[in-house]
C-alpha cells in the first residue's frame, strides 16, 4: 500500500517547516464557515475512502497536497434563500486566501461542494409569546 503524505516539508537554512494537511483543512475548513450563509460542513461521500484510498483530512474538508501546491474540496451546507454560486465564490476567495497567507502555498483550487441546504426555524414573535 503506499504511503500517504502527511506533511509539507519547507526546509531553510535554519531547520525545517513540516505542515500538516490536518492544519490546512482546519484553515479551509474555518475560513469556508466564516462566510455568511454557510451553515457548515458536512461529509461528502468519498468513494476513494470508501475502496481504501485516503481519507479526508477533517470532517467537510479533502486536501490534496503536491510540491508546492495544494487542493481543497469542501464538502459544507448553504442556508435557504441564498444565491450558491455568490457563496462558493466568497467561499474559494477567503479560503485561497488565508491558506495562502498562513502556510506560503499556492491554492491550485478550491473546489466547493454544496452537499446540503439549510433551513432555519422560526423563532417565535413577542406577541406569539404572550398568547
Amino acid at each position: 500500500m503506499a504511503e500517504s503524505k502527511e506533511y509539507l516539508k519547507h526546509e531553510n537554512e535554519i531547520g525545517n517547516v513540516n505542515i500538516s494537511e490536518d492544519v490546512i483543512a482546519s484553515i479551509a475548513a474555518v475560513s469556508a464557515t466564516e462566510v455568511e450563509g454557510v451553515t457548515g460542513l458536512t461529509s461528502g461521500i468519498n468513494f476513494s475512502e470508501i475502496f481504501g484510498g485516503k481519507k479526508a483530512s477533517s470532517k467537510g474538508v479533502k486536501v490534496q497536497l503536491g510540491e508546492d501546491q495544494v487542493t481543497v474540496d469542501l464538502f459544507l451546507s448553504i442556508r435557504y434563500g441564498e444565491v450558491i454560486p455568490t457563496i462558493a465564490a466568497q467561499i474559494q476567495d477567503k479560503v485561497m486566501s488565508a491558506v495562502e497567507s498562513m502556510t506560503g502555498l499556492t491554492v491550485s483550487a478550491v473546489n466547493v461542494h454544496v452537499a446540503g441546504v439549510s433551513f432555519e426555524k422560526e423563532k417565535p414573535t413577542d406577541s406569539a409569546k404572550d398568547e
